[in-house]
């Protein structure tokens, strides 16, 4: 597959763009390679490609701003850094005149999964490279649980065909808690070695399973090893209150980041411990604003703090912004600027051990910057990519190339039957006109759940639900077992006769349906086997709205404006079913996500996630 989509412009690119292939990741030279001409043209005995003047230097390594500072560009890579780059220029080297406008250094993602934008590795980019995103560390064990290893060879060969660096972390937890959950494939510690040999890979993704860290269980513990062995980053995941014995036995393991924090004292405690503390600001995780206290008002050195997104829609991705607009958070909740570039670019970039190779504006680094008017409403003006103009005024100027994604990770929705409304019932378990039953309790902006009991009544032999809680099924969808396993949630606020499907739903990504009323939820449930994947909404007999998500059930190779206007639409159609929170469908898609305290929905059955078991559904029985 050679990962060109043959006779069109990818979508998302301008007419007439420079071929992405020619700026692929493959295609940079190394440093050391290409060291002879950057010496030269700092030198002034051979001319740059690119030299950029008449502007201010945001330099991150120092923590200075430089009027009048010039840099100029050979290979892809800065060669020049200084007050006058004169020495540079020669007959055929472009010269662009700055305007007065700062130059900051391309921004980086620590963590983030491009899953989450319910787009391809190629699309995603094509919506953040306008955004001045220029590097990201992607995790994409969304389709590990789907498709294994050879998923994760996909995304990591489209991801190299970028215009901008995208790493991937080789995923750690597929299934994320081994017997608590069936994934369509399960990564290995064999897995795990292999791909720290892949030219992309720059470490483990976050390792989600830290009751398993902390136990000892050998095949974790392999994982970290073996990444830890090729001398690469080990990821974190400590989605844990507890501060005590047990995160200090999850950090002896390697885990070298986490991003689950959402209080100043967790940013603290792994600040304390060695780790980076990743503060995430994604379409609905809020952990910015609880944590940057830490540098803000404790004083700690900011050199342990990173920021990234974590997750973010498509929606957000199109009308918000990406890492800007996480740094101009950082910056409005109290943040020195410079501070927060520096927890957007450098401090990244040394995390994993790349900061002689991007992260800043400085010599043999790669030739990624913005040209902006203001530190502080950042807006991104021009955004420069291995030396080449790849966004401008908001507008994509690179192509970005897809790969060819096979039939079989566009066929990923198998249910075994046509499901009905005696699949979503659940019988009650004695003959009383009312049950108490545990229930998921969402929580609006934050990935925990609470666990809440309520009680319901009894109709015809069977739970009802009502109210604030609704219905909640796990649709098994990668064996074709058709089991379905029923519990309750509330939070959602929506009204009778609706349901809402998704086959993203972390991180096994069998099946969400949510619902109140049983025969909308078989009618979603099949729709979705139908088009092959994505998110259906449904109220009184009708389909209200739509997101296909052909690839693998998560992602599409549609542009990102046509999948945030379907994503748009969807978050209408919730409203009009009564649902008020905030980015509400993402709080939708972790309902199955059994790392995450505290009640969660599996294949297994309904998950306590602060034991680690799996319990029943009826108050009283275990």
């Amino acid at each position: 597959m050679n990962g060109t989509r043959h006779g069109t412009t990818a979508p998302g690119a301008c007419e007439g763009a420079a071929p992405a292939s020619k700026w692929a990741m493959s295609d940079l030279q190394p440093w050391a390679d290409c060291a002879p001409r950057l010496v030269a043209v700092a030198a002034g005995r051979e001319p740059a490609d690119l030299v950029i003047r008449g502007g201010t230097l945001v330099n991150v390594q120092s923590r200075e701003v430089l009027p009048g500072w010039q840099v100029a560009v050979a290979a892809g890579r800065f060669a020049y850094v200084g007050p006058d780059a004169s020495h540079c220029i020669g007959p055929a080297t472009e010269v662009v005149e700055a305007g007065g406008r700062f130059l900051i250094p391309g921004l980086c993602d620590g963590h983030m999964h491009i899953e989450s934008g319910m787009l391809t590795p190629a699309e995603f980019a094509a919506a953040v490279i306008p955004h001045g995103t220029t590097t990201m560390f992607a995790d994409p064990h969304e389709i590990a649980n789907v498709l294994g290893l050879a998923g994760v060879r996909m995304m990591h060969d489209e991801a190299a065909l970028q215009p901008v660096s995208i790493f991937t972390q080789m995923p750690s937890c597929a299934p994320s808690a081994p017997g608590l959950e069936t994934t369509g494939f399960e990564i290995t510690a064999q897995d795990v070695a292999e791909a720290m040999a892949w030219p992309g890979i720059v470490g483990l993704g976050e390792m989600m399973n830290y009751p398993g860290v902390i136990a000892g269980d050998p095949q974790m513990l392999a994982e970290m090893a073996a990444t830890l062995r090729a001398g690469k980053t080990v990821g974190g995941h400590y989605a844990s209150p507890d501060r005590g014995i047990p995160f200090h036995a999850y950090v002896a393991g390697g885990a070298a980041d986490d991003h689950e924090g959402t209080a100043e004292a967790d940013a603290i405690a792994r600040s304390r411990q060695g780790m980076r503390s990743m503060l995430r600001l994604g379409s609905a995780w809020y952990d910015v604003e609880s944590q940057i206290t830490a540098i803000t008002e404790k004083g700690l050195d900011p050199r342990n703090f990173i920021l990234c997104t974590d997750d973010c829609h498509s929606g957000t991705l199109v009308n918000d912004g990406h890492m800007d607009r996480v740094v101009r958070h950082a910056i409005a909740c109290g943040c020195d600027p410079l501070v927060a570039l520096q927890l957007a670019t450098i401090n990244t970039a040394t995390h994993f051990g790349l900061e002689r190779e991007l992260g800043s504006i400085a010599p043999g680094r790669r030739a990624d910057l913005i040209l902006t008017s203001s530190l502080t409403d950042l807006p991104i003006e021009v955004v420069y990519a291995r030396g080449v103009r790849v966004a401008e005024g908001g507008r994509l100027l690179v192509d970005c190339p897809h790969y060819d994604w096979p039939a079989d990770a566009r066929q990923t929705v198998r249910l075994g039957k046509r499901l009905t409304a005696d699949d979503f019932a659940v019988p009650a378990p004695d003959s009383r006109d009312r049950v108490r039953v545990k229930v998921i309790g969402v929580v609006e902006n934050q990935a925990p759940t609470k666990a809440l009991s309520a009680d319901l009544p009894v109709r015809g032999g069977f739970v009802e639900p009502e109210g604030e809680v609704a219905h909640i099924a796990l649709v098994e969808r990668h064996r074709a077992t058709g089991g379905v396993t029923n519990a309750f949630v509330s939070g959602f606020g929506y009204g009778p006769g609706m349901a809402m499907a998704s086959t993203v739903a972390h991180d096994s990504h069998h099946m969400i349906v949510v619902g109140t009323d049983r025969t909308m939820m078989a009618q979603a449930a099949n729709r979705l086997a139908e088009v092959g994947g994505g998110v259906t909404l449904w109220k009184d007999g009708a389909e209200l709205a739509l997101v296909p998500l052909p690839i693998a059930g998560l992602m599409s190779d549609a542009p990102a404006r046509e999948v945030a206007a379907r994503a748009q639409h969807l978050v209408e159609a919730m409203a009009e079913c009564g649902c008020r929170l905030n980015n509400a469908y993402m709080q939708h898609s972790l309902l199955a996500l059994v790392v995450i305290p505290e009640l969660r929905l599996s294949d297994k059955g309904l998950v306590d996630v602060r034991r680690f078991e799996v319990v029943s559904l009826f108050e009283g029985n275990t």
